[in-house]
């Protein structure tokens, strides 16, 4: 288990008609802060003043609005700190998606498309490669649609080389697409459906799209994270499903996520977080009204919020009121940077052209 999920505790116990004080090791570990995001994790992970953490290396750059940060988990050391996967992880965020600004969602785009184009390059896949793309998500719920809305809008050409080789213009290669739905409407895990149709179909690549839980408010629906590492359908609400990985399916995966819900338990404690900034702007003393909870660090506060919620089953997964809005136009972004990273012939320039 790792550190920081046992908490030493006092608790009075009866023994022979007499109150007896007795530690033991209460286990956190349910009421982990749980993210999907490798960055939230490693900014859980950091302590102040405790210097880089060993075995990740990150890397942030800003262009107008756009902020990218490379994170590479080099070693089990890095992964066992943050509580991610080895592998190379790219997040977009972009705060002024919520503003619905076309400009903007086309340069995201065409971002997406470049630094999507660096994983198929590491994972050394030929222009000829076959490519599976899988959205995983519920369509009839609206936050955990994002991959049947990708597979929706990505250019499928499979059954073109399959049925008229000889009439697919160069520039294009062999691309399927699936939306396998949830275990709950078709009774099925979506990894089964899924290793049925890879060896049936044989591809050299999946790209798994799915909708990804945040501990951070202004990240629902701005962010969107490319890993090479593959994916765990249901992972970010606590469900325990086998993935869609490398190992498991035989086959390269790289996974697309976008943080479509939060906690209440975040909003929770990122209210503390506004109160306490606010107080300080006042008076600069905090420690009156907040107490202890003032000198926790920030993932032993959310510990403790989820603490008093789940219980009492007031920890709820929440979602934007424009979430219809939101939800189309990323998929839409991620459905044209695709489009634009596997086919050559379509220009990179304008990839937003393919899908509006």
């Amino acid at each position: 288990m790792k550190s920081g999920q046992l908490r030493t505790i006092t608790e009075d116990c009866t023994y022979e008609g007499r109150k007896v004080a007795v530690e033991k090791e209460l286990d956190l570990q349910k009421f982990n802060v749980r993210t999907d995001l490798a960055l939230e994790a490693k900014e859980l992970a950091e302590r102040p003043g405790s210097g880089p953490i060993p075995g990740i290396h990150s890397e942030t750059t800003e262009d107008d609005g756009i902020t990218i940060t490379m994170l590479h988990v080099e070693n089990e050391q890095g992964s066992q700190a943050i509580g991610k996967m080895m592998g190379q992880y790219i997040t977009i965020e972009v705060p002024g998606l919520r503003e619905g600004d076309t400009k903007l969602q086309d340069r995201v785009a065409t971002h997406f498309a470049t630094h999507f184009e660096t994983f198929l390059q590491r994972l050394q896949i030929s222009k000829n490669a076959r490519v599976l793309i899988v959205g995983l998500g519920n369509w009839n719920v609206t936050p955990d649609a994002l991959g049947p809305l990708v597979v929706e809008n990505v250019m499928v050409t499979r059954h073109f080389f399959e049925l008229m080789p000889d009439q697919v213009a160069p520039g294009y290669r062999s691309v399927s697409a699936v939306a396998p739905g949830v275990l709950g409407i078709t009774g099925i895990e979506s990894s089964e459906i899924v290793q049925g149709i890879v060896d049936r179909s044989k591809p050299d690549l999946i790209i798994a799209v799915d909708a990804l839980a945040s501990k951070a408010i202004e990240r629902v629906n701005t962010t969107i994270q490319i890993a090479d590492t593959g994916i765990h359908p249901g992972s970010g609400i606590g469900n325990k499903r086998k993935g869609l990985t490398q190992d498991i399916l035989g086959v390269p995966v790289i996974a697309i996520g976008v943080p479509t819900v939060v906690y209440a338990s975040t909003i929770v404690n990122n209210t503390f977080e506004l109160m306490k900034s606010h107080l300080e702007k006042q008076n600069g003393d905090t420690n009156q009204i907040f107490g202890l909870m003032n000198g926790m660090e920030e993932n032993e506060r959310l510990q403790l919020v989820r603490e008093v919620l789940s219980p009492i089953g007031h920890d709820l997964l929440v979602t934007p009121k424009e979430v219809d809005q939101f939800i189309e136009d990323i998929a839409n972004i991620i459905a044209s940077g695709l489009n634009a990273s596997l086919h050559d012939a379509v220009d990179s320039s304008n990839v937003a052209a393919y899908t509006h």
